[in-house]
């Protein structure tokens, strides 16, 4: 059968298969495109998906932008079938992992052409998220998990409570993170990584720490990188257009929630029913039509 696979035994909820063969590059096909902005990788990130969602996920993480992730291909290199990785797909978009579509792009030449995306983020990103996505933002890493149903911390806090696990000296609190963390803001605005950032609080402390949040404050803010030379032209965001995931349809991010689109979700067009005219309105039409009837010449009844 072509679907064989379809009934291997689902790997751990993290263990991503190894493939046999180095993934295939897509040209230009369903071509990963990671999105800006995710949290550290970590080995909780998919802990909220089935085991099955969870190990494709990890898969499709670890590969490079570029690669083809459409059904066909991760059919060739994973142990599911194609029926399996199209029912997986669907729920990585559900959970707000994937989204499909197409993007607006000049080549070399000069000339433009839409190519196909498969736009992937290890952090789940709600339907609000990928709207601005498409339009060409970045929301605020601060928002709802709606897997989790909790704030997610952002990725200036992530960074300043992990450094407590390589220093000590600089173990944090939970209030403290919060009130350091708008200092990160202009290092990332300003191209800073988290290396560099982690390499500039960390060097030459001093022995012992008797405040390691006065003292990350006075670094974060002495520290602080200059400004990039501003761009000669400003760049223009990309177009981008999602499609739904069964039907391949284009349509707006609103009229696309969890990456489907209405006709697919079985809810019905509303039916429009046409306001009746005003009474004053029937009398003038009636009017005119009497009007344009009394001017047709009459024919005469022949002798």
């Amino acid at each position: 059968m072509a679907d064989a696979k379809f009934s291997s035994a689902p790997l751990p909820a993290h263990a991503s298969p190894p493939p046999s063969l180095p993934h295939p590059m897509a040209n230009p096909g369903y071509a990963k495109r990671t999105t800006p902005g995710q949290h550290p990788r970590s080995a909780h990130d998919f802990a909220h998906l089935p085991s099955r969602e969870a190990a494709i996920a990890a898969y499709i993480d670890r590969l490079p932008d570029g690669a083809d992730i459409s059904v066909k291909t991760l059919a060739k290199t994973l142990p599911y079938g194609q029926c399996a990785l199209r029912t997986a797909l669907n729920r990585l978009q559900q959970a707000g992992h994937l989204r499909r579509g197409r993007e607006h792009l000049t080549v070399e030449s000069g000339s433009a052409r839409w190519i196909t995306r498969s736009w992937f983020s290890r952090t789940a990103r709600d339907d609000d998220w990928w709207a601005s996505f498409t339009r060409g933002g970045v929301p605020e890493a601060q928002r709802e998990d709606p897997e989790r149903g909790r704030p997610t911390r952002s990725r200036a806090h992530i960074l300043l409570a992990a450094l407590g696990r390589t220093t000590p000296s600089l173990s944090l609190s939970q209030a403290d993170c919060a009130a350091l963390a708008p200092l990160l803001v202009p290092w990332f605005e300003r191209g800073a990584t988290d290396e560099t950032i982690r390499q500039a609080l960390t060097t030459g402390l001093p022995t012992p720490v008797h405040s390691p949040a006065a003292l990350l404050r006075t670094r974060l803010t002495s520290k602080l990188p200059p400004e990039p030379e501003p761009e000669p032209e400003p760049v223009r965001p990309p177009l981008r257009m999602l499609e739904c995931a069964t039907c391949r349809t284009p349509g707006r991010p609103d009229a696309l929630p969890g990456g489907t689109c209405g006709a697919c979700r079985g809810e019905r067009a509303p039916t429009r029913h046409k306001a009746p005219l005003p009474a004053a309105s029937v009398h003038a039409r009636a009017a005119e039509i009497r009007a344009a009837m009394s001017l047709k010449p009459r024919e005469r009844t022949p002798v």
